[in-house]
Protein backbone atom coordinates (compact mmCIF):
# COMPACT_ATOMS: atom_id res chain seq x y z
CA UNK A 1 0.00 0.00 0.00
CA UNK A 2 1.75 3.23 -1.06
CA UNK A 3 1.41 6.29 1.32
CA UNK A 4 0.04 8.29 -1.04
CA UNK A 5 -3.41 5.51 -1.36
CA UNK A 6 -3.18 5.90 2.77
CA UNK A 7 -3.55 9.85 2.97
CA UNK A 8 -6.12 9.91 0.21
CA UNK A 9 -8.49 7.37 2.33
CA UNK A 10 -7.81 9.06 5.58
CA UNK A 11 -8.63 12.26 4.35
CA UNK A 12 -11.69 10.94 3.09
CA UNK A 13 -12.68 9.34 6.27
CA UNK A 14 -12.01 13.19 8.00
CA UNK A 15 -15.36 13.62 6.59
CA UNK A 16 -17.35 10.90 8.92
CA UNK A 17 -17.88 13.03 12.17
CA UNK A 18 -18.92 11.93 15.16
CA UNK A 19 -22.21 13.58 16.48
CA UNK A 20 -21.45 13.62 20.05
CA UNK A 21 -17.84 14.81 20.11
CA UNK A 22 -18.04 16.77 17.04
CA UNK A 23 -14.81 15.95 15.27
CA UNK A 24 -13.66 13.60 12.27
CA UNK A 25 -12.85 9.78 12.92
CA UNK A 26 -9.71 10.32 11.84
CA UNK A 27 -8.99 13.74 14.39
CA UNK A 28 -10.29 11.34 16.70
CA UNK A 29 -7.53 8.36 16.28
CA UNK A 30 -10.54 6.02 15.38
CA UNK A 31 -9.84 4.78 12.53
CA UNK A 32 -7.17 1.94 12.89
CA UNK A 33 -5.03 -1.23 11.23
CA UNK A 34 -5.42 0.92 8.21
CA UNK A 35 -4.59 -1.89 5.04
CA UNK A 36 -5.08 -1.89 0.89
CA UNK A 37 -4.57 -4.21 -1.38
CA UNK A 38 -5.78 -5.13 -4.91
CA UNK A 39 -8.47 -2.62 -4.65
CA UNK A 40 -9.76 -3.65 -1.32
CA UNK A 41 -9.27 -1.53 1.85
CA UNK A 42 -9.85 -2.69 5.06
CA UNK A 43 -9.49 -1.14 8.68
CA UNK A 44 -10.67 -0.80 12.37
CA UNK A 45 -13.03 1.69 13.82
CA UNK A 46 -11.97 1.69 17.51
CA UNK A 47 -15.21 3.66 19.20
CA UNK A 48 -15.35 5.24 22.96
CA UNK A 49 -17.98 2.61 23.88
CA UNK A 50 -19.21 -0.59 22.59
CA UNK A 51 -22.81 0.65 23.34
CA UNK A 52 -22.21 3.68 20.76
CA UNK A 53 -25.51 4.84 19.63
CA UNK A 54 -24.48 5.90 16.07
CA UNK A 55 -22.13 3.12 15.77
CA UNK A 56 -23.54 1.85 12.90
CA UNK A 57 -23.91 5.10 11.25
CA UNK A 58 -20.56 5.74 11.36
CA UNK A 59 -19.32 2.38 10.02
CA UNK A 60 -21.70 3.10 6.86
CA UNK A 61 -20.59 6.48 6.42
CA UNK A 62 -17.01 5.24 6.69
CA UNK A 63 -17.14 2.81 4.23
CA UNK A 64 -18.92 4.80 2.17
CA UNK A 65 -16.07 8.08 2.21
CA UNK A 66 -13.70 5.15 1.37
CA UNK A 67 -15.11 3.84 -1.54
CA UNK A 68 -14.60 7.36 -3.11
CA UNK A 69 -11.57 6.83 -3.25
CA UNK A 70 -9.93 6.25 -6.85
CA UNK A 71 -8.70 2.79 -6.74
CA UNK A 72 -10.59 1.61 -4.06
CA UNK A 73 -13.71 -0.44 -5.05
CA UNK A 74 -13.92 -2.89 -1.62
CA UNK A 75 -14.20 -1.95 2.07
CA UNK A 76 -14.43 -3.68 4.88
CA UNK A 77 -15.09 -1.81 8.20
CA UNK A 78 -14.37 -3.89 11.60
CA UNK A 79 -16.31 -2.39 14.92
CA UNK A 80 -13.95 -2.24 18.46
CA UNK A 81 -14.23 -0.25 21.25
CA UNK A 82 -12.00 1.37 24.43
CA UNK A 83 -13.70 2.89 27.37
CA UNK A 84 -11.91 5.36 28.79
CA UNK A 85 -11.50 5.62 32.17
CA UNK A 86 -13.12 8.86 34.66
CA UNK A 87 -10.84 7.50 37.56
CA UNK A 88 -7.70 8.69 38.74
CA UNK A 89 -5.20 6.42 38.81
CA UNK A 90 -4.48 4.09 41.87
CA UNK A 91 -8.03 4.40 43.01
CA UNK A 92 -9.10 1.73 45.77
CA UNK A 93 -11.58 -0.07 43.87
CA UNK A 94 -11.12 -3.51 43.51
CA UNK A 95 -10.16 -3.95 40.52
CA UNK A 96 -9.86 -1.77 37.12
CA UNK A 97 -13.20 0.05 36.92
CA UNK A 98 -13.17 3.01 34.44
CA UNK A 99 -16.36 4.73 35.40
CA UNK A 100 -18.77 4.48 38.34
CA UNK A 101 -22.44 5.93 37.26
CA UNK A 102 -24.78 6.44 40.14
CA UNK A 103 -28.46 5.72 39.21
CA UNK A 104 -30.37 8.01 41.96
CA UNK A 105 -33.98 9.81 42.10
CA UNK A 106 -34.05 11.57 45.59
CA UNK A 107 -37.37 9.16 46.18
CA UNK A 108 -38.47 5.69 46.46
CA UNK A 109 -41.02 3.45 44.71
CA UNK A 110 -39.58 5.38 41.43
CA UNK A 111 -38.50 2.18 39.33
CA UNK A 112 -34.93 3.14 40.06
CA UNK A 113 -33.61 -0.56 40.58
CA UNK A 114 -35.67 -1.57 37.70
CA UNK A 115 -33.94 1.22 35.96
CA UNK A 116 -30.30 0.89 36.74
CA UNK A 117 -30.52 -3.31 36.45
CA UNK A 118 -32.30 -2.87 32.69
CA UNK A 119 -29.42 -0.02 31.48
CA UNK A 120 -26.48 -2.82 33.12
CA UNK A 121 -27.99 -5.53 30.75
CA UNK A 122 -28.19 -3.53 28.40
CA UNK A 123 -24.90 -2.16 28.26
CA UNK A 124 -23.88 -5.39 29.02
CA UNK A 125 -25.68 -6.98 25.97
CA UNK A 126 -23.82 -4.29 23.68
CA UNK A 127 -20.51 -6.15 25.11
CA UNK A 128 -19.61 -4.09 27.40
CA UNK A 129 -17.93 -4.90 30.83
CA UNK A 130 -20.70 -4.26 33.40
CA UNK A 131 -21.02 -4.10 37.29
CA UNK A 132 -24.21 -3.57 39.29
CA UNK A 133 -23.47 -2.21 43.26
CA UNK A 134 -26.60 -1.90 45.45
CA UNK A 135 -26.20 0.85 47.79
CA UNK A 136 -29.72 0.23 48.91
CA UNK A 137 -28.55 -1.53 51.94
CA UNK A 138 -31.74 -1.19 53.59
CA UNK A 139 -34.14 -2.62 50.92
CA UNK A 140 -31.59 -4.34 48.43
CA UNK A 141 -33.88 -5.38 45.19
CA UNK A 142 -31.27 -5.84 42.90
CA UNK A 143 -30.74 -9.97 43.57
CA UNK A 144 -34.30 -10.75 43.11
CA UNK A 145 -34.11 -8.84 39.54
CA UNK A 146 -31.52 -10.40 38.59
CA UNK A 147 -32.54 -13.92 39.29
CA UNK A 148 -29.43 -14.03 42.18
CA UNK A 149 -29.36 -16.63 44.66
CA UNK A 150 -26.63 -17.76 46.98
CA UNK A 151 -23.83 -15.88 48.97
CA UNK A 152 -20.86 -14.45 46.76
CA UNK A 153 -18.03 -16.59 47.58
CA UNK A 154 -15.04 -15.43 49.51
CA UNK A 155 -11.41 -15.57 48.16
CA UNK A 156 -8.41 -18.01 49.59
CA UNK A 157 -6.56 -15.01 51.27
CA UNK A 158 -10.25 -14.37 53.51
CA UNK A 159 -9.81 -10.58 52.37
CA UNK A 160 -11.92 -10.04 48.97
CA UNK A 161 -15.22 -11.39 47.74
CA UNK A 162 -16.33 -12.62 44.26
CA UNK A 163 -19.50 -10.83 42.82
CA UNK A 164 -22.37 -12.82 41.65
CA UNK A 165 -23.29 -12.54 38.26
CA UNK A 166 -26.02 -12.68 35.98
CA UNK A 167 -27.40 -11.78 32.43
CA UNK A 168 -23.31 -10.47 32.12
CA UNK A 169 -23.87 -8.33 34.96
CA UNK A 170 -21.69 -8.80 37.75
CA UNK A 171 -23.19 -7.91 41.14
CA UNK A 172 -22.85 -7.26 44.98
CA UNK A 173 -25.47 -6.76 47.31
CA UNK A 174 -26.41 -7.16 51.16
CA UNK A 175 -29.36 -8.80 49.94
CA UNK A 176 -27.33 -12.08 49.13
CA UNK A 177 -25.80 -12.01 52.92
CA UNK A 178 -29.01 -12.09 55.00
CA UNK A 179 -32.12 -14.35 55.27
CA UNK A 180 -35.30 -13.38 53.23
CA UNK A 181 -37.27 -11.38 56.07
CA UNK A 182 -34.13 -10.38 57.94
CA UNK A 183 -34.43 -6.22 58.57
CA UNK A 184 -30.86 -4.84 58.15
CA UNK A 185 -30.90 -2.70 61.23
CA UNK A 186 -27.84 -0.48 60.59
CA UNK A 187 -26.66 2.88 61.76
CA UNK A 188 -24.60 5.16 59.43
CA UNK A 189 -20.89 4.07 60.09
CA UNK A 190 -21.86 0.59 59.57
CA UNK A 191 -23.26 1.06 56.17
CA UNK A 192 -20.48 3.46 55.38
CA UNK A 193 -18.17 0.95 55.40
CA UNK A 194 -20.52 -1.93 53.89
CA UNK A 195 -19.95 0.07 50.42
CA UNK A 196 -16.47 1.07 51.14
CA UNK A 197 -16.24 -3.28 51.26
CA UNK A 198 -18.40 -3.58 48.10
CA UNK A 199 -16.13 -0.70 46.12
CA UNK A 200 -12.58 -1.79 47.71
CA UNK A 201 -12.99 -5.67 49.04
CA UNK A 202 -14.86 -6.91 45.81
CA UNK A 203 -13.09 -8.56 42.81
CA UNK A 204 -14.89 -6.58 40.25
CA UNK A 205 -11.97 -7.07 37.69
CA UNK A 206 -12.33 -5.61 34.44
CA UNK A 207 -15.18 -2.97 33.64
CA UNK A 208 -16.37 -0.25 31.43
CA UNK A 209 -19.24 0.59 34.16
CA UNK A 210 -19.94 0.13 37.69
CA UNK A 211 -23.39 1.45 37.92
CA UNK A 212 -24.58 1.85 41.90
CA UNK A 213 -28.55 1.68 42.56
CA UNK A 214 -28.88 4.41 45.45
CA UNK A 215 -31.53 4.28 48.16
CA UNK A 216 -34.04 6.76 48.20
CA UNK A 217 -33.03 10.04 49.71
CA UNK A 218 -29.69 12.36 50.43
CA UNK A 219 -28.20 11.22 53.29
CA UNK A 220 -25.66 8.66 54.82
CA UNK A 221 -25.45 6.41 51.50
CA UNK A 222 -24.85 9.40 48.90
CA UNK A 223 -22.48 11.36 51.19
CA UNK A 224 -20.29 8.05 51.30
CA UNK A 225 -20.43 6.75 47.88
CA UNK A 226 -19.24 10.50 47.59
CA UNK A 227 -16.22 10.18 49.65
CA UNK A 228 -15.25 6.89 48.65
CA UNK A 229 -14.96 7.20 44.93
CA UNK A 230 -15.13 10.07 42.22
CA UNK A 231 -18.45 9.80 40.30
CA UNK A 232 -18.43 9.68 36.63
CA UNK A 233 -21.88 10.81 36.75
CA UNK A 234 -25.40 10.30 37.76
CA UNK A 235 -28.35 8.97 35.95
CA UNK A 236 -31.67 10.15 37.66
CA UNK A 237 -34.72 8.51 37.44
CA UNK A 238 -38.22 10.39 37.97
CA UNK A 239 -41.69 9.83 37.37
CA UNK A 240 -43.61 11.94 35.69
CA UNK A 241 -45.42 13.57 38.41
CA UNK A 242 -44.59 16.77 40.72
CA UNK A 243 -44.36 14.99 43.42
CA UNK A 244 -41.83 13.09 42.32
CA UNK A 245 -39.78 16.70 40.73
CA UNK A 246 -39.94 17.87 44.34
CA UNK A 247 -37.98 15.50 45.71
CA UNK A 248 -35.74 15.11 42.19
CA UNK A 249 -34.97 18.59 42.68
CA UNK A 250 -33.16 17.47 46.44
CA UNK A 251 -31.35 14.73 44.62
CA UNK A 252 -29.92 17.03 41.53
CA UNK A 253 -29.31 19.68 44.65
CA UNK A 254 -26.92 16.78 46.27
CA UNK A 255 -25.28 16.07 43.00
CA UNK A 256 -24.27 19.89 42.50
CA UNK A 257 -23.00 19.75 46.36
CA UNK A 258 -20.80 16.67 45.66
CA UNK A 259 -19.48 17.48 42.15
CA UNK A 260 -21.11 14.73 40.95
CA UNK A 261 -22.50 15.89 37.37
CA UNK A 262 -25.66 14.52 35.74
CA UNK A 263 -25.53 12.56 32.86
CA UNK A 264 -29.14 12.96 32.51
CA UNK A 265 -32.87 12.30 33.25
CA UNK A 266 -34.91 9.16 32.96
CA UNK A 267 -38.78 9.57 32.98
CA UNK A 268 -39.86 5.94 34.18
CA UNK A 269 -43.55 5.07 34.58
CA UNK A 270 -44.94 7.41 31.75
CA UNK A 271 -48.51 7.10 30.61
CA UNK A 272 -52.02 8.01 31.64
CA UNK A 273 -52.25 6.86 35.10
CA UNK A 274 -48.99 9.36 36.05
CA UNK A 275 -49.23 11.90 33.11
CA UNK A 276 -46.35 12.39 31.04
CA UNK A 277 -43.37 15.24 30.45
CA UNK A 278 -42.33 15.91 33.93
CA UNK A 279 -38.86 14.52 33.25
CA UNK A 280 -38.34 16.25 29.93
CA UNK A 281 -39.71 19.67 31.66
CA UNK A 282 -37.18 19.34 34.67
CA UNK A 283 -33.85 18.36 32.48
CA UNK A 284 -34.53 21.07 30.39
CA UNK A 285 -35.36 23.51 33.64
CA UNK A 286 -32.15 22.45 35.17
CA UNK A 287 -30.00 22.34 31.19
CA UNK A 288 -29.21 18.56 31.14
CA UNK A 289 -29.85 15.66 29.04
CA UNK A 290 -33.03 14.23 28.26
CA UNK A 291 -32.36 10.31 28.18
CA UNK A 292 -36.03 9.31 26.95
CA UNK A 293 -38.99 7.78 28.94
CA UNK A 294 -40.06 4.47 29.86
CA UNK A 295 -43.55 4.06 29.80
CA UNK A 296 -45.90 2.07 32.20
CA UNK A 297 -46.08 -0.98 31.26
CA UNK A 298 -46.77 -4.71 33.33
CA UNK A 299 -44.13 -6.55 31.30
CA UNK A 300 -41.07 -4.37 33.34
CA UNK A 301 -42.89 -5.32 36.29
CA UNK A 302 -42.54 -8.72 35.62
CA UNK A 303 -39.11 -8.95 33.95
CA UNK A 304 -38.19 -7.56 38.09
CA UNK A 305 -40.30 -9.88 39.13
CA UNK A 306 -38.93 -13.16 37.20
CA UNK A 307 -35.35 -12.50 37.49
CA UNK A 308 -35.24 -11.57 33.86
CA UNK A 309 -35.25 -7.91 32.82
CA UNK A 310 -37.19 -6.46 30.29
CA UNK A 311 -34.17 -5.90 27.55
CA UNK A 312 -34.14 -9.93 27.51
CA UNK A 313 -37.40 -11.04 27.81
CA UNK A 314 -39.17 -8.72 25.67
CA UNK A 315 -35.93 -6.68 24.12
CA UNK A 316 -38.47 -5.48 20.73
CA UNK A 317 -41.50 -4.10 23.17
CA UNK A 318 -41.28 -0.07 23.79
CA UNK A 319 -40.01 -0.48 27.28
CA UNK A 320 -36.95 -3.02 25.97
CA UNK A 321 -36.16 -0.39 23.02
CA UNK A 322 -36.42 2.60 25.36
CA UNK A 323 -33.98 1.27 27.93
CA UNK A 324 -31.61 0.07 24.92
CA UNK A 325 -31.08 3.27 23.67
CA UNK A 326 -31.24 5.34 27.20
CA UNK A 327 -28.29 3.22 27.93
CA UNK A 328 -26.77 3.95 24.09
CA UNK A 329 -27.35 7.52 25.36
CA UNK A 330 -25.29 7.51 28.86
CA UNK A 331 -22.59 5.61 27.44
CA UNK A 332 -22.68 8.49 24.75
CA UNK A 333 -22.60 11.36 27.60
CA UNK A 334 -19.98 9.68 29.47
CA UNK A 335 -17.34 9.39 26.33
CA UNK A 336 -18.43 13.17 26.21
CA UNK A 337 -17.31 13.76 29.64
CA UNK A 338 -13.52 12.36 28.51
CA UNK A 339 -13.08 16.37 26.62
CA UNK A 340 -15.27 18.34 28.20
CA UNK A 341 -17.44 18.73 31.72
CA UNK A 342 -20.69 17.64 32.13
CA UNK A 343 -22.62 20.00 33.86
CA UNK A 344 -22.81 20.51 37.75
CA UNK A 345 -25.85 22.17 38.46
CA UNK A 346 -26.80 25.68 39.75
CA UNK A 347 -29.43 25.47 42.10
Amino acid sequence: MTQETKDQILDALRSVQDPDLHKDIVTLDFVKDLAFCGGAAKFTLELTTPACPVKEELKAQAEAAALSVEGVNQVTVNLSAKVKSSLPAGNQLGGNVRNVIAVTSGKGGVGKSTCAVNLAVALAQEGARVGLLDADIYGPNLPVMLGLAGVPAGTTDGKHITPLEAHGVKMISVGTLVKDGQPVMWRGPMLHRALQQFLQDVLWGELDYLLVDMPPGTGDAQISLAQLVPLTGAVVVTMPQEVSLTDVRRAMGMCQEVKCPILGVVENMSGDIFGYGGGESIAAKYDVPFLGTIPLDPEVRTGGDSGIPLVISSPDSVGGKAFRKIAGLVAAEIAKKQSTELPVLEV
